[in-house]
């Protein structure tokens, strides 16, 4: 029994379009693999044996990738690392009384715990202040000279405007 003619070129013509699936199936494979494990690590080992895996193997290189390959995307764990940084800043950011050593907000005043001073006002400006600082970050006013008794003040600047005694002044 013989194949007529026509029914052989229809098998012929189905065969190539199975085997031109099979390649671009086959190449799309290791393509995949490639990028997926691209994604996924920065060894080039471990690419290049993930790729060769899928390349000898197929199918079951594949399947068998597809279990060994690492959970997460490298973006994945960035983006988790970035999250775990953020929350260490806002832990970190948060200051302790100096007195009871419990934790208390950025903004406040007096520690709830113990009512010991945390800030202070500036005189000029009215914004919280820190009691290192020395000089009003807000409007630059120096904190030294705001702090100092008004008798102090108002001596120095008597003492810096008026002339020197001649008696007190050293004679050559």
């Amino acid at each position: 029994m013989t194949v007529p003619e026509s029914i052989n070129r229809i098998i012929q013509i189905l065969l190539y379009m199975l085997g031109a699936y099979m390649a671009a199936l086959y190449v799309g494979l290791v393509v995949w693999t490639a990028r997926d494990i691209a994604s996924r690590s920065r060894d080039w080992l471990a690419r290049i044996l993930a790729v060769l895996l899928v390349a000898v193997f197929n199918i079951p290189g594949l399947l068998l990738y597809i279990v060994l390959r690492p959970r997460e995307t490298l973006a994945a764990v960035y983006g988790r690392a970035l999250e775990e940084e953020a929350l260490l800043r806002d832990i970190e950011e948060q200051t302790a009384c100096p007195s009871c050593h419990r934790r208390v907000a950025q903004d406040f005043m007096v520690c709830p715990y113990c009512r010991t001073s945390l800030k202070s006002r500036c005189p000029s400006c009215e914004r919280l202040l820190s009691p290192g600082w020395e000089v009003c970050p807000y409007c630059g006013r120096d904190q030294a000279r705001a702090t100092r008794p008004a008798k102090a003040r108002v001596a120095t600047a008597t003492a810096q405007t008026s002339p020197p005694d001649e008696a007190t002044t050293p004679t050559a």
